[in-house]
């Protein structure tokens, strides 16, 4: 009996040992691909508890999840003939277990030596201003080129972003020289452009001042009151430009007047007081 027992004992843990070896968990964001024999048996297993028979079949558990696939920084000459240096990012998922691990040796690998040669050829093939200025178009063409041989792997590109474009210094400086040449010529063409439509505006107050001379009186006086608001010890009193034209015409007409008067008594004043 004792040996009889002992058997039992013996077949027991070893059907535990078996039972455990053939038990495989899938979690949610997985899929079990069995290989029996090396041959994929049927479709990969779903989430959850799952038999395998030990010594025959092996489980490669597959991660379904969106990976994050840093591309590291690429140096390329753009199409313009400047020297940068480029990174991206990569999101990706597997859609389907059997062509990612059958169709390709490491799909992770194989993505990232894909994304880095598209990445330079996107360089080659773009201008410095398109990198800079234009990346959404450039990320979709990125996409585009990532997912050709993707989708016979098994895996659809989510999204492609370029992080970062790295200029040499000496490509700085020249870009902030034009910027700030461009500010300067802005500025400039604001301030003409605010002359101009000062002067035209003075152009039609002095119009209407012209056409009503008592208008230039009340900005003579108003002109005063500011100047003497500022509490000086000196004031600025301007003088009318048409005052100084009355002066002067009437200093023609007087003379003019003494000329006429000359020619007619033929005697100067100073020899009439004489006599």
């Amino acid at each position: 009996m004792e040996t009889v027992l002992v058997i039992l004992v013996v077949i027991g843990l070893v059907l535990m040992v078996v039972a455990g070896s053939s038990l495989r968990i899938v979690r949610q964001y997985e899929r079990g691909l069995v290989f029996r024999f090396g041959r994929v048996a049927g479709l990969p297993r779903e989430p959850g508890l799952s038999l395998i028979v030990p010594g025959v079949d092996h489980m490669h558990k597959v991660n379904m999840q969106v990976v994050t696939l840093p591309v590291p920084a690429q140096d390329g000459i753009t199409r313009d003939n400047v020297t940068v240096r480029v990174d991206a990012v990569v999101y990706f998922r597997v859609i389907d277990p059997v062509q990612a691990i059958v169709g390709v040796e490491n799909y992770r690998f194989a993505m990232l030596q894909v994304a880095q040669s598209s990445l330079r050829r996107t360089i080659g093939e773009s201008n410095l201003d398109d990198l800079l200025s234009h990346r959404e178009r450039l990320n979709e063409g990125l996409e585009l080129m990532i997912d050709s041989p993707a989708v016979g792997w098994g895996i659809h590109i989510d999204r492609v972003e370029i992080k970062d474009v790295a200029l040499p210094e000496t490509m700085k400086r020249a870009m902030s020289r034009q910027a700030e040449a461009e500010r300067e010529r802005r500025g400039r063409v604001i301030a003409a452009e605010g002359e101009l439509q000062a002067s035209e505006k003075l152009s039609q107050a002095a119009a209407t001042m012209a056409d009503t001379p008592a208008a230039l009186q009340l900005r003579l006086l108003e002109t005063v009151v500011e100047v003497a608001a500022e509490k000086n010890s000196t004031l600025v009193l301007p003088f009318p430009v048409e005052l100084l034209r009355f002066l002067d015409e009437r200093a023609k007409r007087d003379a003019a007047e003494r000329a006429t008067n000359l020619g007619a008594d033929g005697v100067l004043p100073s020899q009439q007081r004489a006599g």
